[in-house]
């Protein structure tokens, strides 16, 4: 399939391709090896009120939840 860089950088990704991907909105994208490789992310509402709440009522600290996002963001 073909697709054409427009001049605002933006790209149309066929049909075809995002019927295999359902609701998909949001792409990481990676260039390797002369390639463009977007990969679907889901994104979730949050309520960061209600995550505070919760973390303070377990009694965890601000390092416990320091180290537990950046063990979540190095998988």
């Amino acid at each position: 399939m073909l697709a054409k860089l427009t001049a605002k950088n933006q790209i149309t990704i066929p049909k075809e391709v995002l019927s295999k991907l359902p609701k998909a909105q949001y792409f990481d994208v990676e260039q390797k090896e002369g390639a463009i490789i977007l990969k679907p992310v889901k994104i979730f509402d949050t309520n960061l009120d209600k995550i505070r709440e919760k973390i303070k009522k377990m009694g965890l600290s601000d390092g416990c939840v320091k180290e537990a996002v950046k063990w979540a963001r190095s998988k």
